[in-house]
């Protein structure tokens, strides 16, 4: 994995030279493996049968005598040595098709001995951009190539890229299976960190892009079960009245539903761990559906509701890509799977709830319903005294507005933690911008029946208000992070395809690695 702190640059379209290439892309990815499910009305006791993880089939180890095609990857500084890389001959072909190296520009070309060889331009030095090479799986043809890169250009970021522009998802009727692009690795990178990370960023993708009538409460805790205990994992899903009497608030939140909520809380430990390693405590947002309850959203509003499960998405990949890295601390999860349905039996504006940590919360809109999921998640987190408690959500429109779709709001209330949370996603390509917890607005979360109100009395600083309501449930002692993520991509880019997305996993993984496991990448730099 790269360790540069180079900024992370602008990402580009693949400028494609029509007239030189040809494009093949893989077959549809279906999470659901049932096709009977596609009625949508299987009752949870059926038991819904979901996929949780795909493999990575866009990569594959190269065996003797098999045809595999090369990639140069070029700057537009290199451009004057093409020559002495492909021959004159092939240079002056690329020169008259319009190639300039442009960032995502792809052109093929014949070598010396006439095999066609692709050249993919990318960006100058100092501009890290894994995203780029998600391009290569899109529009590359149907076969095996290698990727000849600048050495510094950190193989992770082309393996990570690949497959992540390889990524796509459909429920369309089955269908005979396309050739596929497949990138070449060694056995080693076809298991390192990149493959496992773009496997668990799959894993979000898969669960949010799947239609809420696929993917309800019990659909959702299902498949986290499933991933969590296959690395050794303890879970738990908690459901009925052991639910109503530990999580009052969310529970609240999902009464107008007919399918119930469910709690998942897991602990997980690495090899190396003992019981004084720093404990990492996730919590996600996981709204299957949110249709704004009695504030019902507009239906333009609505049509993207099944992504509000994003935060539970992500904080499920971040495990993962953490218990495949064994990495040296214990782990804590917690997702809160709901549904915000209107009905005789949902809640109401102006009801007022006691949380688990014993304030009284008024119910000032309905819409409101994510940080009521996550509160009472929070505190029973927080009795553990984790060494850094952590959430993910799609909570707020209001940090869309400030911040728009690609950047996650970063909220927290620990300098040095929101500086290694920050100063990460840089060196990732995978930026977040904080903002502040402005204690100068918490008196618009008061209420005259409640000890708070669940939303602002002032229609400004949406995205602070909802920081400030979820600090009143973490201790103030304890370190704390809140993200708040649009999960999701509006249009499709190099290794960004429309659809749901889990921006934010790349960062918090090296801010926890840097922040917790100091001595062991020491240890490591040392051997090697």
């Amino acid at each position: 994995m790269s360790g540069s702190s180079h900024t992370a640059g602008r990402n580009h379209h693949a400028n494609i030279v029509c007239c030189c290439v040809w494009k093949s892309k893989p077959s549809d990815a279906i999470i659901l493996t049932d096709r009977n499910m596609l009625t949508g009305h299987l009752p949870e006791s059926e038991g819904r049968n979901v996929m949780p993880v795909r493999e990575a089939d866009c990569l594959v180890v190269s065996r003797r005598g098999s045809k595999v095609r090369t990639v140069h990857a070029v700057r537009p500084s290199d451009q004057a040595v093409l020559g002495s890389w492909i021959g004159e001959q092939a240079a002056a072909f690329a020169e008259s098709c319009g190639f300039k190296a442009r960032p995502g520009q792809l052109v093929m070309v014949p070598d010396t001995n006439g095999v066609p060889t692709a050249l993919f331009g990318v960006p100058e030095q100092g501009v890290v951009d894994p995203f780029v090479f998600g391009a290569l799986a899109q529009d590359l043809p149907a076969g095996d190539w290698r990727v000849e890169a600048p050495d510094d250009i950190a193989r992770h970021d082309v393996i990570l890229g690949f497959c992540l522009g390889a990524y796509q998802y459909g429920l369309k009727s089955a269908s005979a299976k396309k050739p596929t692009t497949r990138l070449v690795v060694t056995a080693q990178e076809r298991a390192s960190v990149a493959s496992e990370m773009a496997r668990s960023i799959w894993l979000a993708r898969d669960l949010i892009n799947t239609p809420a009538n696929l993917l309800g409460p019990s659909d959702l805790a299902r498949a986290a079960k499933t991933v969590l205990k296959e690395f050794g994992a303890h879970v738990d899903v908690i459901k009925g009245a052991a639910l109503d009497k530990a999580y009052p608030l969310l529970a609240h939140v999902g009464n107008g539903s007919d399918r119930g909520p469910r709690v998942v809380v897991a602990q997980w430990q690495g090899s190396t761990a003992d019981k004084k390693a720093p404990l990492i405590s996730l919590v996600g947002k996981g709204v299957c559906f949110d249709s704004g309850g009695y504030d019902l959203k507009p239906s333009s509003g609505m049509l993207r509701m099944k992504k509000d499960m994003g935060g539970a998405a992500t904080v499920l990949a971040l495990a993962r890509l953490i218990m495949t890295q064994d990495l040296p601390v214990r782990l804590e999860v917690r997702l809160g799977c709901v549904e915000n349905s209107v009905s005789g039996h949902a809640m109401r504006p102006l009801d007022v709830v006691r949380s688990r940590s014993g304030l009284t919360v008024e119910i000032g809109n309905t819409d409101a319903e994510g940080r009521l999921v996550l509160c009472d998640l929070l505190h029973e987190a927080g009795e553990q005294k984790p060494d850094l408690l952590l959430d993910v959500a799609t909570l707020t429109g209001a940090a869309r507005v400030a911040l728009g779709p690609d950047l996650p709001a970063l909220l927290c209330n620990d300098e040095a933690v929101a500086t290694a949370f920050l100063e990460a996603g840089q060196q990732e390509a995978d930026p977040m911008w904080r903002l502040p917890l402005w204690q100068g607005y918490k008196e618009w979360l008061g209420s005259s029946v409640a000890d708070i109100s669940n939303i602002s009395s002032r229609p400004m600083a949406g995205a602070i208000t909802a920081g400030l309501f979820l600090e009143r449930f973490v201790n103030p002692d304890q370190r704390w992070v809140h993200i708040d993520s649009y999960a999701w991509n509006d249009s499709s880019r190099p290794g960004r395809p429309k659809g749901g997305d889990s921006p934010g996993v790349r960062a918090i993984f090296k801010a926890i690695t840097n922040l917790f496991c100091e001595e062991q990448n020491a240890a490591a730099t040392k051997v090697s």
